[in-house]
């Protein structure tokens, strides 16, 4: 009887160290840890509020990437600037927020692999006589404060241009312009390109010009020397392989994603 009580304390016991370890999900993936993700929910279609909810396509891929890689998600709506400071400081475990991977950025921060394929482009009135970057010479122009989009443009008309007109929000330069305040707008080719689509009252057109703004890549960012970055690497690559990638970016954008060209970037 004794031998047999022991053996039921020792079957109790391993279950309750077996519930204190790593948890399955659904799909059979172990997991890990809650991690803090932080976000601007303030570019729709990539992430922006709803009924008090943040969704958008960033928000659908970071939702698939915590699964695949079996980690718990904590998405915090703090702002553009805020959240590189919290990333910075490692008060944030990582940061989704159509944050395009430079050079001057990777040497504070570390990056996944590239997610996304952007561009900038210019959103401009039906009417406007701009065709390309170079006409926004001596017009005013709005950007969000910190985007590649006000380095471009810094790049071509000077570093404190008069004419750069800057934002905390890219929704806000984009009602500076339908206001009339400003004569364009340069941010991402998607959110400009769906503001103008599901606007047609404010009548504005959007203007391409690859040789001004060239191919830009979204990237996961992180504190430097982050140990989750090899598993959302590994997580980025198992969405595209396995189909889930593709699925959410037809919902949000009605079209294909270059799936191969994104690979490549991979070093």
């Amino acid at each position: 009887m004794k031998k047999f009580a022991a053996s039921v304390l020792a079957l109790i016991l391993v279950l309750a160290l077996s519930a204190c370890g790593l948890s399955k999900t659904s799909s059979g993936t172990e997991t890990k840890k809650t991690i803090k993700v932080d976000t601007n929910a303030a570019y729709a279609p990539f992430e922006y509020m709803d009924k008090g909810q943040i969704i958008g396509f960033d928000v659908d891929v970071m939702n698939a990437l915590a699964k695949e890689s079996g980690y718990r998600v904590q998405l915090k709506n703090i702002g553009w600037d805020p959240l590189f400071v919290e990333v910075k400081n490692k008060s944030a475990d990582m940061a989704i927020s159509s944050i395009t991977i430079t050079k001057e950025r990777a040497q504070t921060y570390d990056f996944s692999v590239p997610y996304f394929l952007s561009t900038n482009e210019i959103l401009v009135p039906e009417k406007s006589d701009i065709k390309s970057a170079a006409d926004l010479k001596g017009k005013t122009v709005a950007v969000q404060s910190g985007t590649t989009a006000q380095e471009v443009l810094e790049g071509l008309f000077g570093k404190n241009n008069k004419n750069i007109k800057k934002f905390k929000q890219n929704t806000t330069a984009i009602m500076d312009l339908v206001e009339g305040g400003s004569d364009a707008v340069v941010a991402d080719n998607t959110v400009v390109e769906e503001y103008a689509k599901n606007n047609p009252d404010k009548k504005l057109k959007v203007i391409k010009d690859t040789k001004a703004f060239p191919a830009e890549y979204y990237g996961l960012m992180f504190p430097k020397g982050s140990k989750l970055k090899a598993d959302f690497d590994k997580a980025i690559n198992k969405i595209y392989d396995n189909g889930t990638y593709t699925k959410i970016y037809k919902k949000w954008f009605k079209t294909e994603p270059d799936i191969q060209k994104l690979k490549a970037q991979q070093k």
